[in-house]
């Protein structure tokens, strides 16, 4: 029988340390992450090399080719939201838990979103690029939130957040999910996929927060943009390949929408050339919304790890298990 051996790589202070050992006293933990990292975009993360063969549970985005050593692992939490990376073949054992920080991002990632959405619809961007010209120019008439038709794609812990802050502005918003039946705070009127090409006409603001899967690729592309009022405005802080990149830089540069703003991009980092960066009504960020930027993210990470920590202790299923 195989000792059991937590390998936490979170940036955690000596007193969470504490706290963290408390969750499991039955349970060995070898802490190995460095608190100076803790206000880093992505928090590293290394199994050292004499743990490998020992760990069964590793807390922490541990490289894959690292976790591949770890041959009696029975658990891995990520601090990330999403598992993607470790759900390959030959990855891990066969019967390993995995467990995500879903529900840690929605604040961060939601209110980044909204962000995106008020700076556009008041042309900053491109008073920005004035200002660097020493350009003292009207840019024309700006939009306000009251009463702008609001269409979030994805309507989970991040699209959820977007919302509600969009509602306390003025804004109807209208969801689109899987599950149709199923409500979501923040919105207005749920709706299913099927119905997305009779809402976008319709919509003012296209708001995506979506995974990265086969239907989700490219839901974004040069006949859906073309189904867009010509002031509609799209932001997308889910993932790059649900928007046709060069399908979006041509709807911009043939004002056949207003503007975009995106947090992640296909490819992503943007290739130099890319022309979305020379057009002037697309703001773009480079995948920064979510990460551990702000400390109510770092705070909501560690409350899900430790929580599924007890429960991995106890034998009791845990938050966010991958099936």
């Amino acid at each position: 029988m195989v000792e059991e051996l937590i390998v936490n790589c979170l940036p955690l202070t000596e007193e969470e340390r504490k706290t963290f050992q408390e969750a499991s006293p039955e349970i060995r933990q070898e802490f190995v992450g460095d608190p100076r990292h803790r206000s880093d975009m992505v928090w590293p993360c290394h199994v050292p090399q004499e743990l490998r063969e020992k760990a069964t549970a590793i807390i922490g985005n541990a490289p894959v080719d690292e976790v591949r050593e770890c041959k009696n692992l029975r658990w891995l939490q990520t601090y990330s939201a999403g598992v993607n990376s470790y759900t390959g073949e030959g990855i891990l054992p066969k019967g390993v838990l995995l467990s995500g920080a879903s529900g840690a991002y929605g604040q961060a990632v939601g209110e980044h979103m909204f962000a995106l959405m008020w700076a556009l619809l008041k042309k900053l961007p491109l008073y920005r690029d004035n200002q660097r010209k020493d350009l003292w120019q009207d840019e024309g008439p700006v939009s306000t939130p009251e009463e702008l038709k609001v269409l979030v794609l994805g309507t989970g812990d991040i699209g959820s957040h977007f919302a509600v802050l969009s509602k306390a502005v003025g804004c109807h918003t209208a969801g689109v999910r899987r599950n149709a039946s199923h409500c979501a705070p923040g919105i207005d009127d749920m709706h299913g996929f099927e119905e997305l090409e009779d809402l976008l006409p319709q919509s003012d603001v296209i708001a995506m927060s979506l995974p990265s899967t086969p239907d989700t690729r490219h839901l974004i592309n040069r006949h859906t943009l073309s189904l867009m009022k010509p002031n509609a405005i799209v932001l997308n802080v889910g993932r790059g390949d649900a928007i046709d990149s060069d399908a979006l830089g041509a709807a911009l540069h043939d004002r056949t929408i207003q503007a975009a703003g995106i947090d992640v991009t296909e490819p992503e980092p943007l290739p130099e050339d890319h022309p979305l960066w020379n057009e002037p009504n697309c703001l773009i960020t480079p995948h920064i919304a979510g990460g551990n930027h702000l400390e109510a993210t770092s705070r909501e990470v560690l409350s899900i790890v430790l929580e599924n920590i007890r429960r991995y202790a106890a034998g009791k299923p845990l938050l966010n298990e991958s099936k």
